[in-house]
Parts: C-alpha cells; structure tokens; sequence
C-alpha cells in the first residue's frame, strides 16, 4: 500500500467530536501514515501537542490569520515560551498555522500583518519550518518572508495553495513547497488543475485541511443544502482519492505520487521524517 501523508489537517476540530479514534482509524487503513495537525490559537496549542502524540501524528504551533481579532500580544510570548518547551520534542516539527487573509471581510490588515511578522521571527529563532496560510494575501506573504529571510531559505509549506504561476515560482525560489488538496478535485477549477499538472513534481505536497477544502464528491451546493442534505465532512482519509485525481492529472501513477509528495513533505518538515518509525501513543512531555 502507498504511504501518505497529510501534511495539513485540523484534527482537534470540534467537527470530529468523540469520532476522532476511528476517523483516524480509517486513513491509517488507507495509507494515510503521518498527519500535521497545526494550532489556530493559544487556546489549542496544548489539544494539537496531545492529540499528536496519542495518534502517533505531529503539530505544529502557531496563531492563524482568522484568530488574531481575539488573540493578545501576550500569545506571541506565549507562543515563544512554548517553542522554547517543546524544543526537544520530535512532534514539533513547524511554526503554524500562520499567515495573511484577505478574503475574510472585517479583519484587521495592521494587526494580521503584524503577528504574522512576529511569527516568522520566531520561527527563525527556534529553527523551525512554517505552515503559511495564504488566502488571496500570496504577494503579501512573500513580502514578509522577504523581511525576514535574513539571506537564508524557508522552509515550509505554502498551504491550500490557488495563486498563479509567477506567485508559485516566488513561493518555490523561497524555499517552500505547495500543498494541494480537495480544490484540485473540481473540474471548474481549471487554473488549480493545470498549476497541478504543471509544476515540477518536487513542489507538490498533499493535504486535506480536514474537516474542510471538502473534494467534490463529499461537497454540497446552497440549493442542496437548502434541500436538506449535510455539507460532507472532510478527512484524511480522502486523502489517497484525492491524491489519485492529482495523479491522474500528470499522468502518473499514483504510488509513484505518493512517494514523491512524501519525500516532499520531509522536505519541507524535515522532522517528519524521524516520525516514521515512532509508535503511536506516547506520552506527551509534561
């Protein structure tokens, strides 16, 4: 069986509820070996380490774009301190999910740009790859990392990526790879798909975003809703079909995919690698 891995899932969702033992019971039956299961806020930096470590997974901590309205400056010292706990932890392998949106109406420009800033400092203090959410801000995030490359290259992972071409080759002259999942499943969505095929196979990882980016065949219109029928819950094991329908788009097969985007995905998280051979279940560091 192929080996994957989800480089993006929301695993502590309260969308999954008391399900998340067999929900990630059905992707490890599917292939799915590691998921990253990135932290929105300082609420849940200490739920995504725990969960990680009882599902044999890893984490990453950060304060996402949509979460700073409510977030203090006093959770980016937090977050320092907790970087600085979990050093020594082989789960830990990001700063994320961080970043920009600028789809999102109401938020605060000044105040996103400036956790963002913050964290990729941090980021490079403690030596750590970043989990970057770029939602119609893909210029703008570029544009921090610039600030803050200090002559190096990232490493990390633009995620759910839908820019265009010349955005994808910045990306790709940073350092970072570009995570592709449910969207690139939708016929309509004729740039992704092309972009998809495209690129050079060593800037595609996968991911799902779980319980989100649903792929079409679990996605529900407003009339179907209207009429009754639940929006479809993603998960990581959807991962393996959506990653055959990438497949199918270049031309491939899908175990020679899947070892690609693994390889990828160490790449950019190098600590996942070291995470293949650890059992599930262990205990967490106090």
């Amino acid at each position: 069986m192929a080996f994957f891995i989800d480089t993006h899932c929301h695993l502590d969702a309260p969308e999954f509820g008391d399900e998340m033992p067999r929900i990630r019971a059905r992707a490890a039956a599917e292939g799915v070996g590691l998921c990253v299961i990135p932290a929105v806020a300082a609420s849940n930096f200490t739920t995504v380490r725990e969960l990680a470590h009882a599902q044999g997974d890893a984490y990453a901590l950060g304060i996402h774009p949509l979460c700073t309205g409510e977030a203090e400056d006093a959770h980016l010292d937090l977050l320092d301190a907790e970087l600085s706990m979990r050093r020594d932890d082989p789960r830990l392998v990001a700063v994320g999910e961080i970043g920009l949106d600028y789809f999102v109406e109401g938020l605060d420009s000044e105040k996103q740009q400036r956790f963002f800033h913050t964290q990729l400092q941090l980021a490079r203090k403690h030596r750590l790859p970043v989990l970057l959410h770029v939602r119609r801000s893909v210029d703008q995030v570029l544009k921090h990392l610039r600030q803050t490359a200090a002559g190096q290259p990232w490493q990390g992972i633009a995620h759910a990526f839908n820019g265009s071409d010349q955005q994808a080759q910045a990306c790709l002259g940073l350092g970072l790879k570009l995570g592709f999942g449910g969207a690139v499943t939708f016929d309509r969505a004729l740039q992704l798909r092309r972009l998809a095929a495209s690129l050079p196979m060593h800037a595609i990882v996968l991911e799902t975003d779980a319980p989100d980016i649903q792929p079409h065949w679990l996605y529900r219109t407003q009339a179907e809703r209207n009429a009754g029928q639940p929006q479809g819950r993603n998960e990581p094991g959807e991962l393996p079909r959506i990653a055959a329908v990438l497949a199918d788009l270049r031309g491939m097969p899908i175990e020679a995919l899947a070892a690609a985007t693994t390889e990828n995905a160490y790449s950019a998280l190098p600590g996942l690698r070291g995470l293949t051979g650890l059992s599930a279940g262990r205990p967490p560091p106090a």
